[in-house]
């Protein structure tokens, strides 16, 4: 006698991955790690922060930080159902000058809101319009989790005595300005922390502290750490702290020993690279363990 048997549920299709790339390694990083894996990324270059050029054979178009409407329509088009958002945005999006559909405008103070608010506030604002579009917002770590800080000294340096005391100082600030939405990273030296991350980026705290070493400001030419954290309240689908080959040479000008992460919660782009730079340079990368709430 033949019985009914059930029939095994398929998986959902994942579908096509879309990211919207701001300025950085970062969105260059997963839409090469994608390729590489056989996925087929689409990537909406934000205009002004990212340049098509790094993204050479793989899809990609322009878009302005005004175009929310157009670019969830390419989306839908393109069938894409989930979206990494990587990378620096420098200008925020003017309200006025925003491009709608009339889908979007049901999200109209939810944006405004995010407009009006810090980093933090905006990135989730971003995140609920894409979601009430049925788009999925993915985290990088979660489409390249190769990408992710491993816990421990990644270098053939590691931190002596002086400089675990740096990076405790350094990961206290950075946790500290991060709470208050403002950055993600300090330069502790001395065991105290002597600058802060604010809208300039991290490239922009390492040139200020070069700027402290040449005015005599700080004890000593050498020795420091600066320490990535992710922000406490931090989504970690967006925004999360990296450091990149590009970082060394800047870390190195600053006169620190070495840089901290947060381990699992931080990028190392192009990890091979950038270790065999700070090796070269004398430099130690360690990945510490991250604040209890994130573990």
């Amino acid at each position: 006698m033949v019985t009914d048997l059930p029939i095994p549920a398929r998986a959902a299709p994942q579908g096509r991955i879309a990211i919207i790339a701001g300025g950085g390694a970062l969105p260059v990083a997963v839409a090469r790690t994608l390729a590489d894996k056989g996925d087929r990324p689409l990537v909406a270059v934000v205009s002004g922060e990212a340049s098509p050029d790094d993204f050479a054979g793989i899809e990609c178009f322009d878009v302005a930080v005004e175009d929310l409407g157009p670019l969830v329509a390419r989306l839908r088009k393109e069938a894409v159902n989930r979206v990494v958002l990587a990378g620096s945005i420098e200008r925020r999006p003017r309200l006025w000058a925003i491009r709608w559909s009339l889908r979007l405008l049901k999200s109209l103070p939810r944006a405004a809101a995010g407009l009006r608010g810090g980093d933090d506030i905006l990135l989730r604002a971003v995140i609920g319009l894409m979601e009430a579009n049925n788009i999925r917002v993915v985290g990088a770590h979660e489409v390249t989790p190769d990408l992710l800080t491993p816990t421990g000294v990644l270098t053939r340096r590691s931190p002596s005595a002086q400089d675990r005391r740096d990076i405790e100082a350094g990961a206290e600030a950075a946790r500290a300005i991060g709470r208050l939405d403002i950055g993600q990273a300090a330069i502790a030296i001395g065991g105290r922390t002597i600058a802060l991350e604010g809208v300039e980026g991290t490239d922009g705290l390492l040139e200020r502290t070069v700027g402290l070493r040449d005015h005599g400001r700080l004890a000593g030419k050498t020795g420091g750490a600066l320490v990535k954290c992710c922000k406490p309240q931090q989504d970690r689908r967006a925004d999360l702290p990296a450091i990149g080959a590009d970082t060394i040479p800047a870390t190195l000008a600053a006169g620190l020993a070495g840089t901290a992460l947060d381990a699992g919660h931080t990028f190392i782009l192009d990890f091979e690279r950038t270790v065999a730079a700070a090796d070269e340079a004398g430099l130690f990368i360690v990945g510490i363990k991250p604040e209890k709430d994130h573990e």
